[in-house]
Order: structure tokens, then C-alpha cells, then sequence
């Protein structure tokens, strides 16, 4: 079984945009964004998938990937 990974940290990068910058822009807590970027999260809302993906002009499929574990 393969696992979902948070890139979320490669697109602040690319915008040059700060989690806190983010958190306000999004209306999302740090410690939340902080889960998901850890790679932590359990699940996200496609609500807010979606508002992170309008502040970071992106795709979904450059914060999320998936990964296959080694046989």
C-alpha cells in the first residue's frame, strides 16, 4: 500500500510565501497547515485543498502525490 505526500512546502517555496502568509490568505490555522505539510494529516477537505491551490496559483497534483512503498 502506497501513501499520499504533502509537498505543500515545495509550492511556499516557489512563491516565496511563508506558512503564517498562507494561514492568513487561506483561513486555515498554522498548526493545521503545519499537520498537512508535515505530512501528518489524516484527511483534508477539498474546500480547502481548493483554497490552498487559488492562493498558491496551482495544481492539486503539485501538493499532492502519491507514493508506492517498497516491496
Amino acid at each position: 500500500m502506497g501513501k499520499i505526500i504533502v509537498d505543500l512546502d515545495v509550492e511556499l517555496a516557489k512563491n516565496k510565501m511563508s506558512l503564517t502568509e498562507l494561514s492568513e490568505k487561506v483561513g486555515i490555522t498554522i498548526s493545521n497547515l503545519s499537520i498537512l505539510k508535515t505530512n501528518k494529516a489524516k484527511a483534508i477537505r477539498f474546500s480547502t485543498l481548493s483554497e490552498i491551490c487559488r492562493v498558491l496559483n496551482c495544481d492539486v497534483g503539485d501538493i499532492l502525490r502519491y507514493e508506492a512503498e517498497d516491496e
